[in-house]
């Protein structure tokens, strides 16, 4: 276990001297089509994260590869476009991919564990409590975990997820210091460097992403995210106290030894976890709680529960525990939060006093609409 104290990182020359560090790296920089497993690359890429281990620092590895990986020995041509034959070349690349992790780490004398998540292991509070304790023992007792989505089982992930965006919420689960995100390219450019485009050394706000071409996926034709997903990844990490920093896979070994190289992405809000960080940027909302003025502050101000008495509408049609839009009169969004009510239940208690409602309704009703553990704020006001 780490004895570094968690710190924020403000650039990459104290990268050496964190404490934990999430490292993701794509299927364009481990594997090809044709090879499957670039065995040079992956080597490449656990050398440079036992150099930031032998200092003390916590490595986790969100490995992206396993389709890829899958393909040559399934004598598949490219990437397929089915779920039944990603699901399968995952099934197989998996083992493949795990493999090659263990003898590179086992070069070092490293103990490898492999994790396979969903998006949503992460943001079911059951899950992702245990997700943590496991992870959290695994760095106690020195082993390297390599996490992926689990994609042999996986529907919507594989066809509309990414591990930029597990990476992220790893991230944020595990309280790290930063977020490593290691591509085909060496930096997030500000347009085509076909046509000119320059590199950015530094993102500090969306104002620095003004004007910037995110292109498509990468050019390899074996992953699936690309500038865009990465780009994402980082505004999560960021909003939420943790710096993000991309550079390509060949440049590990220099940006994991402290060197200033591809793009550095600042913190700008203070840490909170992955629950949080999927209401706040990732979560699907079915509709939307019109809250009065008074409300509205207790909730975006003052961190406070949402409570019926300060509903004054309803949009949309919800279940109890899907994810709702907190928004004031103007349509200003507050905040998102899990309900304990549906649209349905709502119209005949909001207005009114939690105490009125339990002495009217019984004391089943004496609980807030939206839980403030269930709630992200997305404005201040």
């Amino acid at each position: 276990m780490s004895t570094k104290l968690a710190g924020v990182v403000s650039s990459a020359a104290e990268l050496p001297a964190a404490r934990r560090v999430v490292v993701k790296i794509g299927s364009s920089s481990l594997t090809t089509v044709d090879e499957g497993v670039s065995i040079e690359a992956l080597n490449r890429l656990v050398d440079a994260c036992q150099q930031l281990r032998h200092g003390g620092t916590e490595v986790v590895l969100v490995s992206s590869g396993a389709i890829a990986a899958g393909l040559a020995p399934l004598s598949l041509l490219s990437r397929p476009t089915d779920l039944a034959a990603q699901q399968a070349a995952a099934a197989v690349g998996q083992g493949v991919l795990l493999a090659h992790y263990t003898q590179g780490f086992a070069r070092h004398g490293a103990a490898v564990a492999q994790v396979l998540l969903t998006v949503e292991d992460l943001i079911r509070r059951s899950t992702y409590i245990n997700a943590l304790r496991s992870l959290e023992k695994l760095l106690a007792l020195g082993a390297v975990p390599v996490i992926n989505e689990n994609d042999a089982v996986a529907t919507a992930e594989i066809r509309f997820g990414d591990n930029d965006r597990l990476a992220a919420l790893t991230a944020n689960l595990l309280h790290a210091d930063a977020l490593v995100m290691l591509s085909d390219v060496e930096a997030l450019f500000d347009g085509p460097p076909s046509e000119g485009g320059k590199p950015l050394a530094e993102v500090r706000s969306e104002t620095d992403l003004q004007g910037v071409s995110l292109g498509p996926r990468g050019r390899a034709g074996v992953g699936t995210g690309g500038m865009v997903t990465k780009v994402e990844a980082a505004r999560i990490v960021t909003a939420h106290g943790i710096p993000a920093m991309l550079t390509s896979a060949e440049n590990a070994p220099r940006l994991l030894s402290g060197e200033q190289v591809g793009t550095f992405f600042h913190p700008r809000g203070r840490r909170r976890g992955a629950r949080t960080a999927w209401l706040a940027h990732l979560a699907s909302t079915k509709g939307r709680i019109v809250v009065d003025e008074g409300a509205a502050r207790a909730v975006g101000q003052r961190r406070r529960s949402l409570l019926a008495a300060g509903i004054t509408a309803i949009e949309g049609d919800f279940d109890a525990g899907d994810v709702v839009e907190i928004a004031d009169a103007e349509g200003t969004v507050h905040a998102r939060g899990v309900t304990g009510y549906s649209a349905e239940e709502l119209p005949q208690i909001m207005g009114r006093s939690t105490a009125q409602l339990a002495a009217e309704l019984g004391p089943d009703y004496e609980r807030a609409v939206v839980h403030t553990d269930d709630m992200a704020r997305v404005r201040s006001t």
